[in-house]
């Protein structure tokens, strides 16, 4: 029996993109054989991984792990709505949320290298995502994560698998709760007004500016027109500012809402799957054409 060392899986996996500890029983089986191993991993696998890996990721879920004052929200990313169903997966993301409440990693990259064995696969989060890809036959990435710890409490709020929310606060648990899902349903890009990123502010400024400046009015009259559309969009798209889903006057705000419950909301993370994620668009007659040209050429 040849033996294989670590240079030999690292050779291979670089060569098919396959799970460590997969690589490595390919090169027992095949007794060292690189060639050989690379024929097994390709029955086995398919060679998917490598083959997937420039597929947009589009689709996926938010998953939430909460234990007491830590907690931690994630967004795991794949190419279909579909697997997005499938349990291997809705299992790598929940060990995954885990794993960050956990352990605080500080990136995606620190995250991927931490111990974690499923289906099968690892003896890392890399191996198992990568022996997933394998299996299922669809990219998968992990693409963001927030960690709370140590402060506040938490409330979390899933809408399916597609919204994600975590609310840090003090007070009421049921009060927070509401947050957590108004927060899901009317997605405010801050906690408060001041709290709203100035990029957004800055783009707010200039659409006021050009639409006040079609006016025609006095430059006096327009700075305040900008002006007041600004200060709209900031309670617009400010939680404490907004009215209150559930308020029955249709006019209490959020943040009137928690003050009455001796509640405050310290801070909050929303994920939407694939927001802000160009998903590429088929286009299927022309990907038949493709298709057909390319036979004739063979």
């Amino acid at each position: 029996m040849a033996a294989i060392t670590a240079s030999m899986v690292a050779e291979l996996r670089a060569k098919t993109d396959a799970p460590m500890m997969e690589c490595k029983k390919a090169l027992t089986e095949a007794d060292g054989d690189m060639g050989r191993a690379e024929e097994i991993l390709r029955v086995k696998l398919g060679n998917k991984a490598g083959k997937a890996a420039a597929r947009i990721t589009a689709e996926g879920v938010v998953s939430a792990f909460v234990d007491g004052s830590t907690g931690a929200l994630v967004e795991i990313n794949c190419e279909t709505d579909f697997v997005s169903k499938n349990d291997s997966f809705l299992s790598f993301a929940k060990s995954c949320a885990a794993l960050v409440a956990a352990n605080n990693p500080a990136d995606v990259a620190a995250l991927s290298a931490l111990p974690l064995a499923q289906d099968g696969f690892g003896p890392t989060v890399e191996d198992v995502r990568k022996g997933l890809i394998g299996k299922i036959g669809e990219n998968m990435s992990i693409r963001r994560f927030k960690r709370y710890a140590g402060g506040g409490a938490l409330a979390h709020y899933l809408h399916g698998t597609r919204i994600g929310v975590i609310v840090e606060y003090t007070g009421s648990d049921v009060a927070a709760k509401d947050a957590a899902m108004h927060i899901a349903a009317m997605k405010p890009a801050a906690l408060s007004s001041a709290d709203v990123p100035a990029a957004l502010v800055d783009k707010e400024r200039r659409i006021a500016t050009e639409k006040a400046a079609e006016s025609g009015k006095p430059a006096e009259i327009v700075a305040k027109m900008v002006e007041g559309s600004v200060q709209k969009y900031l309670k617009e798209v400010s939680l404490l500012d907004q009215v209150f889903v559930k308020a029955s006057d249709g006019k209490q705000t959020v943040g009137q809402y928690l003050k009455s419950t001796g509640t405050a909301a310290l801070g909050f993370t929303l994920y939407v799957v694939g927001e802000g994620i160009e998903k590429k668009t088929d286009d299927f007659a022309a990907e038949v054409a493709a298709q057909v040209a390319a036979a004739k050429g063979q």
